[in-house]
């Protein structure tokens, strides 16, 4: 089918057509809701009238929205209108490596690493999730005009029916069941185990790239025959003709990589695509062009013996000349490195700072911070003083310095969900003078290069919102937002967006703001900081000690590092950078059933309590190992005995007898159930969830799911253990602000959780009725649990110290004070949370983040 200029597809408006393959046809549109480009994938009818394959599309689709990586097409949304399913995409300018491959020619050396590395990071990402392309070719590699590599179509082509006859193009492999010895893929770019009908995993991939890699190479495709069925059998039998006959200028490296990747035993290619990338990313990185062709030239395989003699000497000549000079380059490079960086401490209290920015005069930097366990305030200081001075506000967080002596901030500041917080945002002025309340619940703000606007993000519903002027939404999350900072020249804007609420870990997003064009930047696991220089670009730390600079078009490359703890706040016009210092721990406290003391029970630096037995002697908990992003699940007696560590997960819940720990991956799209003792882990049916709590009912058997599917909003579930699919228990957008203790009442009929308007709800947990508020509930309190006989809730509010829990009547909304919580040293620690109280009330575990910041001015970083 052809769809005219105009016509709507849902919220999406046809522009012209892009083009058209076995996938279906592809047009630009225009996203009227949030006022940007896209692409958009309208299926092929014969696909959108079969009932199976139109699901399998759907799932296919919804599992590739969830890989996020700056080098694998963004997809946005699925959906269908008048009959018609179609999927809307990231829309890249640019051409098809087909095209580029067009001409027959090999590929410029450097252009081929560049790409080659990226789709290898693209595939390794995708790999490490456990999904595999399966048709990875020329025609599904975009490169953008500035020169980012983008792989289309993944899980899609699952959808094409086999073909028998003799094809240039063969279909790639459909979801199991299938059957055995069907051919799937495309002729020429197929492994030989896809070839000849076999099952494929992620090294099919691999084959596949280095079959692109030698065309890349050689300008001449390594197993094209006169027919698909010679294509195949070549594919299977034989070996291409050797790159170093074809292209004897190509470096050594590259040819050894693309021939183990076309090796037929699949064991003896990669056995990591991340280790790929690797070794794609150092060859681009240290191998220069003329290094190349000089390689190249000297293993070139000699016509006659006789030319021997007459070749070595030369050659020895020419790499003792080589290694003489790049020896004088290194010691002259070693003449010429930058000066070491200067350090100036600005700060010495102890406590958690905020925001940090420098004023419009360039050398005064305004702060928040709370000292030594007090309320979060406004300070500023300067580089010849080494103290701080209080601006007499009430507590507020700082947002932003504008260019006109203004600062936004937040008052009366709350944490709530870790790391997220929320206040009313006002302007005030440095010098003095009275907030200005401009609008409630802000969670972060910046100013416009001129100080007129702000820039301010916020929750609507179940969906964070970045708005620019006020009221204008320029993006939306089904996660949270911060950091959301404008450009000096006022084109983008960049912030990080978090997809799972209660984690920082999250992906640098650019907005440019009249074109409405969004760049994704690299995914960062942790605080990261976000600091515009004057030229234009984004500079993040991108790891322990890494500082990345990231262009609007997604281009990155590192600067100088600033050591293990640094991020950036801001950076003056002279170059002198802003950054915070931090010393972040999560502590783990509890009381012990029939002791009168608490326990410090923190077992590595980031103990993170997800549930406590019921009988108060237990503890699971999870260790973060922050530079990868990845979780250890331990369960820790709270007598104070060692911790066991179960394996590598994030975990979830115990179950009523203590014998299973519900965990879920990194990628938070697995649930496994595994032994707290002897015996193996236990898988739960997948359904394509982004998991984000998870609880056992009373009985054992079933759990409570907090999640959403790809593109959409949160929910709950309910599922037994061994039931395939969940079943919702709320309407979709009814999601949860943050997370307390056990949600789940005694007998399992009711369930008592934060809403997203940060008020309490009991929801019934047979989906029988709507959620209702529960008696006497107050915003921005949440749920810490049941008391044993159902009768009651511990609720307390969020981001209070000390941390005030009461008891609440269900029926009557009656409260009295349970208990007061105060962490022994106070310092640095911001909020309390999660708690997890016994069924008798008796014992209890909690935990804190306690940050021990410090502020540095740091010249020659640029």
């Amino acid at each position: 089918m052809s769809l005219q200029t105009g016509t709507r597809l849902g919220v999406y408006e046809i522009a012209a057509p892009i083009g058209a393959g076995g996938m279906g046809e592809v047009y630009r549109a225009r996203d009227t809701r949030l006022s940007r480009e896209v692409a958009i994938k309208v299926l092929p009818a014969a696909v959108a009238s079969d009932a199976d394959r139109r699901l399998r599309f759907e799932q296919e689709a919804r599992s590739a929205s969830a890989l996020n990586h700056p080098n694998i097409l963004t997809i946005h949304d699925v959906g269908s209108a008048d009959g018609t399913i179609y999927i809307a995409m990231e829309l890249v300018e640019g051409k098809t490596l087909r095209e580029l491959l067009a001409a027959g020619e090999p590929v410029p050396m450097k252009r081929l690493l560049e790409v080659a590395t990226q789709t290898a990071e693209g595939l390794a990402k995708a790999h490490g999730a456990g999904i595999v392309h399966r048709d990875l070719k020329p025609e599904n590699l975009m490169i953008s005009k500035d020169g980012f590599v983008k792989i289309l179509d993944f899980g899609l082509a699952k959808l094409i029916e086999p073909v028998t006859q003799d094809a240039s193009v063969l279909p790639t492999a459909i979801a199991a069941p299938t059957t055995p010895g069907t051919v799937m893929g495309t002729a020429g770019y197929m492994s030989p185990e896809q070839a000849s009908g076999q099952s494929v995993d992620y090294r099919s991939d691999q084959f596949t790239l280095g079959a692109i890699l030698y065309e890349m190479a050689t300008g001449k495709r390594a197993f094209a025959r006169k027919t698909g069925a010679e294509t195949l059998v070549a594919i299977i039998r034989e070996e291409p003709e050797p790159i170093a006959q074809l292209a004897p200028k190509s470096p050594a490296p590259v040819r050894w990589i693309v021939d183990r990747l076309l090796a037929k035993d699949p064991e003896e290619r990669y056995a990591s695509t991340k280790d790929l990338a690797r070794d794609l990313k150092s060859v681009r990185d240290h191998l220069s062009e003329t290094t190349s062709s000089a390689s190249g030239a000297l293993e070139t395989a000699e016509p006659a013996r006789a030319k021997r003699r007459g070749w070595f000497l030369p050659a020895a000549l020419a790499l003792l000349i080589g290694a003489a000079g790049a020896a004088l380059v290194i010691r002259k490079l070693d003449l010429f490195q930058p000066p070491p960086l200067q350090f100036q401490r600005l700060t010495f209290r102890r406590g958690a700072v905020g925001a940090a920015r420098f004023a419009q005069d360039g050398r005064t930097v305004a702060y928040s911070a709370s000292w030594d366990g007090g309320p979060t305030e406004v300070y500023s200081t300067a580089p010849e003083s080494p103290e701080s001075k209080s601006l007499g506000l009430p507590p507020a967080n700082l947002f932003a310095a504008s260019s006109t002596g203004e600062l936004a901030i937040g008052l009366g500041w709350r944490r709530f969900g870790g790391w997220e917080g929320s206040g009313t945002l006002a302007r005030v002025p440095l010098a003095g003078g009275a907030p200005r309340e401009v609008v409630e619940n802000v969670q972060d703000a910046d100013w416009s290069p001129d100080g007129k606007q702000l820039a301010v993000v916020n929750h609507a519903g179940a969906r964070a919102r970045l708005e620019y002027p006020v009221g204008t939404v320029m993006a939306e999350s089904s996660g949270w937002i911060d950091q959301a900072r404008i450009s000096p020249d006022g084109r983008n804007i960049a912030f990080y967006d978090h997809p799972e609420r209660g984690e920082n870990a999250g992906r640098l997003i650019i907005l440019d703001v009249a074109k409405k064009r969004r760049t994704e930047g690299p995914f960062v696991p942790g605080t990261a900081g976000l600091v515009w220089t004057r030229d234009g670009d984004v500079l993040i730390t991108g790891g322990p000690s890494r500082l990345l600079r990231v262009s609007p078009s997604g281009k990155i490359r590192n600067t100088r590092g600033l050591g293990v703890g640094f991020v950036p706040e801001d950076l003056s016009r002279d170059g002198t950078l802003l950054a915070k210092h931090y010393n972040w721990r999560r502590e783990m406290v509890g009381l012990a059933p029939a002791e009168d003391r608490e326990r410090n029970l923190t077992w590595l630096d980031w103990s993170f309590p997800n549930t406590l037995s019921a009988d108060g002697t237990t503890v699971l908990f999870d260790e973060q190992d922050r530079p990868r992003g990845e979780y250890l699940c331990y369960v820790r007696r709270t007598d104070g005995s060692a911790a066991v560590l179960l394996g590598q997960a994030k975990g979830l819940d115990l179950s009523p007898d203590k014998r299973w720990a519900l965990t879920t991956n990194t990628a938070a799209d697995e649930l496994t159930l595994i032994p707290t003792a002897a015996g193996s882990p236990k898988k739960i049916a997948k359904a394509n969830l982004t998991y984000q709590l998870g609880e056992f009912f009373p009985d054992g058997k079933t759990i409570l799911l907090w999640g959403n599917e790809p593109g959409r909003a949160s929910r709950l579930y309910v599922q037994g253990v061994d039931e395939a699919r969940p079943r919702p228990i709320t309407r979709e957008g009814f999601g949860l602000s943050a997370v307390g203790g056990r949600a789940i009442s005694p007998d399992g009929r009711a369930i008592g959780v934060r809403g997203i308007d940060g008020r309490v709800y009991i929801i019934p947990t047979d989906g029988s009725t709507e959620p209702r508020l529960l008696p006497g509930a107050h915003v921005d309190e949440i749920s810490w649990g049941w008391t044993e006989d159902g009768k009651s809730i511990y609720v307390a509010a969020t981001g209070s110290m000390p941390l005030r829990i009461e008891l609440c009547d269900v029926a009557t909304g009656e409260r009295r004070l349970w208990k007061e919580i105060v962490p022994p040293d106070p310092a640095g620690v911001l909020a309390i949370g999660p708690i997890y109280i016994a069924a008798d009330g008796r014992s209890y575990i909690y935990s804190y983040r306690r940050q021990l910041d410090e502020l540095f001015l740091i010249k020659g970083v640029q």
